[in-house]
């Protein structure tokens, strides 16, 4: 590849594509002028164009991710409202309804990656969603196991697009100081939305013992999911993309909206990098950080598989009723995921490098919780048992904070597909374990379930602190590099955002810093 040098610099003291050079590109003028661009607008306008950004992504990604939260776990739902026995489910009949969908996810992920990549982001995005929505309302039709495998199989498989275009869209968008706080922002809409359907969904419970003959209730919940993601997807197709597709900013403002991101050395989308390059899938591979994604998505992910089908069920076996589930359970505890979820983005974007740290503290009461749960005797002890599943909670942070890293310590257009793709896969593989680890032979407690669920905290746990030491001991090696090649903090962050204009993966790109 040819390189730009750096006047009164050696283009040597190369390792593992490390270099102190500016890699050249066929869009070097715009690389050029990006950077020269975030010097260019004054703090006020920054702000200005930030709260534009905002007004315009935020609210519409809560609602959307709330919804596609609120279809894929709709399920746990239908089932304290009679699913299971309408459409003959028997055995780990019902487990498989949601093993099934992770499977669809996990094959799908892949495929959909690759044309995220070839396509602009939100309009994709919205068809995915349109045709989601016909699934979700024709789940009130399923007369069988059968009707309802097929059905989501097909959900997952059109689900799957959502979180990825999420991380993209959030780092092409937001410094990496402003990743976690705008990722929490979206992602207390699982909670939230949960929040509003289980009312919702509680009013057309309520109607149903009200009016006995009449639409099953889980027959009720499926029309009101489906309609409301058609019409997300509606809001998706006129808001969402990144700053070079959307039509709500002049050409100044998405100049602006690039230069702003510089810094994050991730690279920007004014080139519009949808060449598909070999050489970085095959990296993605070799660099020890995508396994550390992998291997702790899946650990993440098992109890909460296990959480979104059964969770209802566990607050059944309490001695709570169906319709007591939703507001003495539920609500309560997606209340609580909301505030510490804003505890957490409000503190990492005042300081960050503290992600780590907020996972560790998520998952000590989570494992506590979990296991205490399981230990204790099968009678009485309903409000104990209570606050002990409530503070299991916690451990939902931790999923979220991970994917933040994905546009955060990712750089090059493939490498992030790839390792998207990976970590999404990872995400079906625990989520499908977790579903079947809890057997309908251990109704209604489901005491290895939780056991494994509890284990599985305290093994994230141990894996997380090897992955921030390998972040630290990459900065560390990194840093010391630089200084012996003589070049200054300043010299080394201009270099670093032109290699990562030129589309340098993070693990090629000597200047880069991982956030912990």
């Amino acid at each position: 590849m040819d390189v730009i040098t750096v006047p009164g610099r050696d283009t040597g003291d190369v390792e593992n594509g490390e270099s102190n050079s500016i890699h050249k590109g066929s869009n070097e003028e715009i690389a050029a002028d990006t950077i020269a661009a975030a010097s260019e607008y004054t703090p006020e306008q920054y702000r200005k164009l930030l709260w534009k950004i905002d007004l315009y992504l935020l609210p519409v990604m809560w609602i959307c991710y709330g919804t596609q939260q609120a279809d894929k776990t709709g399920i746990s739902t239908q089932a304290i409202f009679g699913i299971s026995k309408d459409t003959h489910l028997v055995g780990q009949q019902f487990s498989w309804l949601t093993t099934i969908f992770y499977l669809s996810y996990m094959v799908c992920e892949a495929p959909a990656n690759y044309l995220m990549q070839r396509f602009p982001l939100g309009k994709f995005l919205s068809v995915c969603m349109f045709f989601w929505g016909i699934i979700v309302l024709c789940v009130a039709f399923g007369k069988n196991w059968a009707d309802l495998m097929v059905l989501r199989a097909l959900q997952g498989a059109l689900e799957c697009t959502i979180s990825p275009t999420f991380m993209l869209i959030t780092g092409s968008w937001y410094t990496s100081r402003e990743h976690t706080f705008r990722a929490v922002i979206w992602g207390t809409s699982n909670a939230g939305m949960n929040i509003i359907s289980g009312l919702i969904n509680y009013g057309i419970g309520t109607h149903a013992q009200q009016h006995p003959g009449g639409l099953a209730p889980w027959k009720g919940i499926s029309f009101f999911l489906g309609a409301l993601t058609i019409v997300d997807s509606i809001l998706v197709f006129f808001t969402l993309g990144t700053p070079s597709e959307v039509r709500w900013l002049n050409a100044d403002e998405k100049r602006a909206a690039a230069a702003r991101i510089v810094s994050n050395q991730t690279g920007t989308d004014r080139q519009k990098k949808t060449e598909w390059k070999w050489d970085q899938a095959i990296d993605t591979f070799k660099d020890p950080q995508t396994w550390f994604f992998f291997f702790v998505q899946i650990v993440n992910a098992l109890p909460n598989g296990g959480k979104t089908t059964f969770g209802k069920l566990i607050w059944v076996s309490f001695g709570f009723t169906s319709l007591e589930t939703l507001v003495k359970g539920t609500v309560p505890e997606y209340l609580f995921s909301i505030v510490w979820f804003l505890i957490a983005g409000i503190t990492t974007l005042k300081k960050p490098n503290l992600r780590f740290y907020f996972m560790f503290a998520s998952l000590v009461p989570a494992f506590t919780g979990m296991m205490a749960i399981a230990l204790l005797p099968n009678t009485g002890n309903l409000w104990l048992r209570w606050f002990l599943y409530q503070i299991t909670t916690f451990g939902t942070l931790p999923g979220l904070l991970i994917w933040t890293f994905l546009p955060s310590n990712v750089a090059g257009r493939t490498k992030k597909s790839v390792t998207s793709a990976l970590l999404f896969i990872a995400y079906c593989v625990g989520n499908a374990i977790g579903a079947q680890v809890f057997q309908a032979k251990d109704a209604p407690r489901y005491i290895p379930g939780l056991t494994v669920c509890g284990v599985m905290y305290g093994v994230e746990f141990s894996l997380m602190v090897c992955w921030r030491t390998y972040y630290v001991w990459q900065n560390k090696r990194r840093a010391k590099k630089i200084a012996e090649m003589g070049i200054s903090t300043e010299e080394s962050a201009r270099i670093g955002a032109m290699n990562a204009e030129a589309d340098m993966t993070d693990f090629d790109n000597i200047h880069f810093k991982y956030q912990i």
